[in-house]
């Protein structure tokens, strides 16, 4: 079917002149070609014009002698590829031959990028442009043979792959299938990892069940699954949330003798953790390492993800620690994901220990990282720290993106430094780094936060000048500014405006106003406001509250809770929050308990927070009936309260001389396995020591009735929980209270061997126990030694010492 060898020679010939010409002459490469004729069905003559040295000539050019010509090319595929080329830009009308021919070039040199790119021609041209379809190009690939054995099927399975990838690329799946289930009938069995290319990428695209269905039918294709294939299946199960099935397909791996990758079972223990299954994610970890199957760092940091994700940090860090025992480094992404979880939970001293330990490890910082880090800082209200750190990093030279800098700004503009915002951004400019409408809009709300309207407003003109279009966020922040400082008209003007830019206001828009008016004072005009909207929402009734709580409307806004409950509504729980904060710091004790009772009673869970702030309330007020109340009612709703509340209990009990309950709360909560602090230790101290001081004061008082605490200093101390200055300082105020000045001593004398600092508090029981016991030289030793250390006597302290001095006096005048 191809020319004979007896016209290679002269064709050598040619292919040596087109080399030093690079085709700059279509005429001249068909003249130079041998004219064998070429068996082809159709002779097809075209006529182009071509842009030759000598001058503009018409060409006479058929099919089979452009075939022939790309035959005799067959070993130099980049001239094959450039004549291709250059016949068409010259007109010469490519055909079903013709293509194939150069794709049988293409293919013996595995070209694959060349022969995707044509494929993907082919698949974008209409059938009516070509002149023929895939069919009819497979029909004469199948009908052309090849030179040696194999070649012919390795062509078209070369062919179906890269017209599989061409079929994906455009997102035609349907015709991948097709394509991919015709090949039986075409004679030929497609490879393998075209079957996986194509699972994979439905997979990523949402289509499970088209790649479930594939898998299905391999073995009609005569296909056998390799280990990728089985991986790509578990894949798609677990997106399914099929899980058992994907063990059936571990076993079936067994059993025909596949062994499954590392990629394998990270995918499988992926998808429990995708699904909120990292507890069984982590157990197939444990047992797919215990039967020594591959387990890479990708599996832990699937686990640690899914912990994090679930915010359940303690098992995240358990597994860190598991994955360093087993001799695998963790990578930047598990330090990012720990990292990140534990600034999403507050715990910035965590987050940041753990950075430290992944920079002392050898694994760059990036600024995901930081970013992370700075957000944590700037959410716990430490702006300055926020632009201090930045500082640092920048110094430090690792990259920092437009998000990382849209937080530092933020930080400045929270500082009331929005000029140094203002900079900033003017060095973003420098570095060419693209500002975006976050970036207007946190500078915005920043001149909002300081009243400065004008600003904030020319702002918001010069972004819509660099062609940056405001943001529904952007005019929220600027009707909320307005709000703020009194300015209903302008705000109900930008209002209507935001309508005219094809946008539309939402109940966030309305919250700001009726929120931003209560906090300008102007609450009567926020009632009106909330009144002329046609669809209340409960974001608006909940801003409502919120601004009733602001402008110290406590009254209206529980009477709107009250009145909204009865009707079977209820507020955010954020408002409801607010509100209950405020019934508590106005002593409205009884309303706040009705607020968490209805709450209940509506079927929403009060935060653990709510529980613990109406319980401090009633410790506070020495209502201790009450807040055991609530204290029980946290405990039956299946919630552990934390150290807080124990603590909190604890003292409340202590306050009112119940050292039994408060030793029963102090069991309780360590039998619920929730460690005492260093707090919790000094409450229990210093409750036991008062109680006993006033028994000691008491007529009816006896020795057997005292309670002793020095069990729990011991306890204390093995449990490794280190004193703190003020729990040093209620043992040294007992002690001295109690006339064991000695014993007070040896505790100061302790504490200052641990390199703790007395303060006032702690000289001050010094200086009265020395001054009782008319010990005044060392009471003046005391003084000199507060001054030498920069501590200025109270008021207090100084009346303490004058008393000591008079007395002193009167005994020496006596």
């Amino acid at each position: 079917m191809w020319v004979s060898s007896t016209r290679w020679v002269s064709c050598r010939k040619f292919i040596t002149h087109v080399q030093l010409t690079r085709f700059n002459s279509v005429w001249g490469l068909a003249h130079l070609s041998p004219a064998a004729q070429y068996p082809i069905a159709e002779e097809q003559a075209v006529y182009t014009y071509s842009k030759d040295s000598v001058g503009d000539r018409f060409i006479d050019l058929n099919t089979s002698r452009v075939v022939e010509i790309f035959y005799n090319l067959k070993n130099e595929p980049n001239l094959a590829w450039s004549f291709f080329t250059q016949l068409k830009e010259s007109g010469f009308q490519h055909n079903v031959d013709t293509y194939a021919a150069l794709i049988r070039v293409l293919c013996r040199w595995r070209l694959e990028r060349k022969l995707q790119s044509l494929l993907s021609e082919i698949v974008g041209s209409k059938e009516s442009v070509l002149g023929f379809d895939i069919t009819a190009l497979f029909d004469v690939l199948r009908e052309g043979g090849g030179e040696v054995e194999g070649e012919h099927s390795s062509v078209l399975i070369l062919v179906l792959d890269m017209l599989v990838k061409a079929y994906v690329r455009v997102g035609m799946f349907d015709e991948a299938i097709d394509a991919l289930f015709q090949t039986k009938r075409r004679g030929f069995v497609p490879h393998i990892m075209s079957c996986n290319f194509l699972m994979n990428r439905l997979i990523e695209h949402g289509k499970i069940d088209m790649a479930v269905a594939i898998y299905r039918h391999l073995k009609r294709l005569g296909l056998n699954p390799n280990d990728y294939t089985y991986g790509i299946f578990i894949k798609a199960l677990c997106r399914k949330g099929n899980f058992e099935e994907a063990v059936d397909v571990f076993r079936e791996m067994e059993e025909v003798g596949v062994n499954p990758n590392a990629v394998t079972c990270s995918t499988y223990i992926e998808g429990l953790c995708s699904h909120k299954r990292s507890d069984l994610g982590y157990e197939a970890l444990r047992a797919l390492r215990a039967a020594k199957w591959p387990i890479d760092t990708f599996a832990y940091t699937a686990v640690i993800r899914g912990f994090c994700s679930e915010m359940k940090l303690k098992e995240a860090e358990d597994v860190f620690i598991d994955m360093v025992n087993e001799g695998v480094a963790p990578d930047g992404y598990i330090y990012g994901a720990l990292i990140h979880a534990y600034c999403k939970a507050g715990n910035l001293l965590q987050a940041v220990a753990l950075h430290n330990d992944m920079v002392s490890n050898g694994i760059k910082t990036n600024c995901v990282i930081v970013s992370s880090i700075l957000q944590c800082l700037c959410e716990m209200g430490m702006a300055s720290e926020v632009v201090d750190q930045f500082k640092e990093f920048r110094d430090s030279g690792i990259f920092l993106d437009e998000v990382l800098y849209n937080i530092v700004v933020d930080a400045l503009c929270k500082l009331g430094k929005v000029e140094e915002a203002v900079e900033l951004l003017n060095e973003m400019k420098g570095r060419r780094m693209s500002l975006d409408v976050v970036h207007y809009t946190t500078l915005i709300a920043g001149y909002c936060l300081q009243g400065k309207l004008v600003d904030a407003k020319n702002m918001f003109e010069e972004m819509k000048e660099r062609g940056i279009e405001p943001d529904i966020v952007t005019y929220n922040i600027l009707v909320g500014g307005f709000s703020r400082n009194g300015l209903k008209k302008e705000a109900l003007e930008l209002l209507d405006c935001i309508g005219t830019q094809g946008l539309k206001p939402n109940s966030a828009t309305h919250n700001r106003i009726i929120e931003g008016l209560c906090m300008a004072g102007k609450v009567k005009e926020a009632e009106a406001f909330l009144n002329t909207l046609e669809d209340k929402c409960l974001e608006n009734y909940s801003a409502m509250v919120d601004g009733y709580c602001k402008a110290n409307f406590t009254r209206k806004a529980y009477e709107l809770f009250s009145r909204l409950s009865k009707q079977g509504i209820l507020v955010k729980k954020k408002s409801c929050f607010k509100l209950l904060s405020s019934l508590c710091m106005e002593g409205e004790y009884d309303k706040a308990l009705i607020l968490l009772e209805r709450m209940l009673a509506l079927d929403v869970e009060p935060s653990q927070i709510m529980y613990g702030k109406l319980i401090g309330a009633f410790c506070r007020d020495g209502d201790m009936k009450r807040a055991q109340l609530v204290f029980d009612m946290l405990v039956e709703r299946g919630i552990t309260p934390d150290v807080i509340t124990y603590t909190m209990m604890i003292n409340g009990y202590c306050r009112v001389n119940c050292l039994r309950e408060a030793r029963d709360i102090f069991n309780d909560m360590k039998e619920r396995g929730i460690k005492p602090d260093v707090i919790t230790y000094t409450v229990v101290l210093d409750g036991h020591s008062k109680v006993n001081l006033k028994m000691a004061r008491s007529l009816q008082f006896s020795k057997e009735e005292k309670m002793d605490a020095s069990p729990f200093w011991s306890e204390m101390k093995e449990m490794g929980i280190r004193p703190d200055v003020v729990c040093y300082t209620v043992l040294i105020d007992s002690h001295c209270k109690t006339n064991n000045l000695q014993d007070a001593i040896n505790l100061y004398d302790e504490m200052i061997a641990r390199g703790l600092q007395p303060d006032i508090v702690t000289y001050t029981a010094l200086l009265s126990s020395c001054c009782s016991r008319g010990d005044m030289d060392r009471a003046i030793t005391l003084v000199n030694e507060m001054s030498f250390k920069g501590i200025e006597p109270d008021s207090r302290a100084m009346s303490v010492l004058h008393r000591g001095i008079l007395k002193a006096r009167k005994v020496q005048f006596r």
